[in-house]
């Protein structure tokens, strides 16, 4: 049996496709709230931890400009620049301005950033090895039920 159209002629999507977006969405969202928790116990801010995580990882160089680094956190750049600011007042990244340009910033991690960064990366990698046991577990097409709301 075909999926049924809408008005517009397009196919209406499967509740059971939208139950599973809606799922992997929740599951996502718990994952990123778990990693916010963990970044806090290691006394930065998820936003710090984002950053640190972007110096490191984003461009494979080890290091990142604050153009890279406001692509990377979807955030416009002269919040980024702030927010670098902070980081190196904690001392865990440096800036290095460059050399005909100073306007031009490299953004690396100090041992301190490094040391953070990897302890909150060990958790997380961990959760999500977890995560990923989970899910794989679970029936694909059917996430389990949720119980039924008190009072209804």
């Amino acid at each position: 049996m075909k999926n049924p159209t809408r008005a517009g002629g397009d196919p209406a999507i499967r509740s059971d496709a939208l139950r599973q977006l809606a799922w992997f969405r929740y599951r996502v969202r718990c994952f990123l709230r778990f990693s916010e928790k963990v970044a806090r116990t290691c006394s930065i801010t998820p936003q710090q931890h984002q950053l640190l995580l972007g110096v490191a990882g984003y461009t494979g160089r080890g290091w990142a400009t604050i153009s890279e680094l406001a692509e990377f956190l979807q955030e416009r750049h002269n919040a980024v620049v702030g927010l670098v600011q902070r980081a190196a007042e904690r001392g865990l990244v440096r800036k290095i301005p460059g050399q005909r340009d100073r306007r031009f910033v490299k953004v690396h991690l100090t041992r301190r950033g490094v040391t953070i960064l990897e302890k909150v990366s060990r958790v997380n990698i961990a959760e999500l090895r977890e995560l990923q046991l989970d899910i794989l577990n679970s029936p694909q097409s059917r996430p389990p039920d949720i119980p039924a709301a008190q009072g209804t």
